[in-house]
Protein backbone atom coordinates (compact mmCIF):
# COMPACT_ATOMS: atom_id res chain seq x y z
CA UNK A 1 0.00 0.00 0.00
CA UNK A 2 3.10 2.28 -0.53
CA UNK A 3 2.34 5.40 -2.55
CA UNK A 4 -0.96 6.39 -1.70
CA UNK A 5 -0.25 10.47 -2.22
CA UNK A 6 -2.79 11.96 -4.12
CA UNK A 7 -5.38 8.69 -3.40
CA UNK A 8 -8.76 9.42 -2.06
CA UNK A 9 -9.73 6.27 -0.05
CA UNK A 10 -14.01 6.02 1.09
CA UNK A 11 -13.95 3.71 3.54
CA UNK A 12 -17.56 2.67 5.20
CA UNK A 13 -17.65 1.71 8.95
CA UNK A 14 -15.27 3.67 9.86
CA UNK A 15 -15.76 4.48 13.35
CA UNK A 16 -14.69 1.16 14.80
CA UNK A 17 -12.79 -2.00 14.42
CA UNK A 18 -11.40 -2.72 10.92
CA UNK A 19 -13.05 0.48 9.31
CA UNK A 20 -11.10 2.28 12.12
CA UNK A 21 -7.77 0.38 11.18
CA UNK A 22 -7.83 0.79 7.36
CA UNK A 23 -8.51 4.57 8.00
CA UNK A 24 -5.96 4.99 9.66
CA UNK A 25 -3.49 2.94 7.77
CA UNK A 26 -4.15 4.01 4.60
CA UNK A 27 -3.62 8.03 5.74
CA UNK A 28 -0.51 6.97 7.30
CA UNK A 29 0.66 6.09 3.88
CA UNK A 30 -0.52 9.03 2.31
CA UNK A 31 -4.23 8.87 0.99
CA UNK A 32 -6.71 11.34 2.08
CA UNK A 33 -9.36 9.66 3.42
CA UNK A 34 -13.21 10.18 3.64
CA UNK A 35 -14.66 8.54 7.24
CA UNK A 36 -18.48 7.23 6.30
CA UNK A 37 -20.46 5.71 9.67
CA UNK A 38 -23.40 6.27 11.53
CA UNK A 39 -21.78 7.21 15.09
CA UNK A 40 -20.72 11.34 14.50
CA UNK A 41 -19.07 11.49 17.78
CA UNK A 42 -16.48 8.30 16.70
CA UNK A 43 -16.27 9.94 13.24
CA UNK A 44 -15.04 13.26 14.62
CA UNK A 45 -12.88 11.65 16.46
CA UNK A 46 -10.57 9.54 14.07
CA UNK A 47 -10.91 12.28 11.35
CA UNK A 48 -9.27 14.43 14.62
CA UNK A 49 -6.66 11.92 15.22
CA UNK A 50 -5.44 11.65 11.30
CA UNK A 51 -5.63 15.32 10.73
CA UNK A 52 -3.26 15.53 14.43
CA UNK A 53 -0.98 13.68 12.45
CA UNK A 54 -0.59 15.14 9.59
CA UNK A 55 -3.00 13.40 7.22
CA UNK A 56 -5.90 14.41 5.36
CA UNK A 57 -9.69 13.46 6.32
CA UNK A 58 -13.18 14.26 6.03
CA UNK A 59 -16.25 12.14 7.11
CA UNK A 60 -20.09 12.19 6.52
CA UNK A 61 -22.49 10.22 8.83
CA UNK A 62 -24.25 7.70 6.99
CA UNK A 63 -27.35 7.23 9.39
CA UNK A 64 -29.47 4.10 8.37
Amino acid sequence: MNGMNGKVALISGANSGIGWATSEALASRGASVVLAARRQDELTALAQKIQASGGRASYVRAPM
